[in-house]
């Protein structure tokens, strides 16, 4: 039972040394990467169903309103 009282002790004592590792650099990769035009393509495809939405409503009230006539 003391033996592992030791271990345990052993192992939390050890563990706050990691967090102050710091953390692989990657801004050589990300700054490489242009997300304007991604961002662009995303918007324009939301747009695009908004549209093809907006129509689809309208469509539907315009039949409703003449079957309603």
């Amino acid at each position: 039972m003391k033996t592992r009282n030791r271990v345990i002790g052993a192992g939390s004592t050890l563990a706050p040394l990691s967090a102050f590792a710091a953390g692989p650099d990657l801004s050589t990769i990300t700054s490489a990467v242009d997300f304007g035009t991604v961002t662009t393509a995303i918007l324009g495809v939301g747009a695009a169903i908004v549209v093809v939405y907006i129509a689809w409503k309208g469509a539907k009230m315009v039949i409703s309103a003449v079957r309603g006539a």
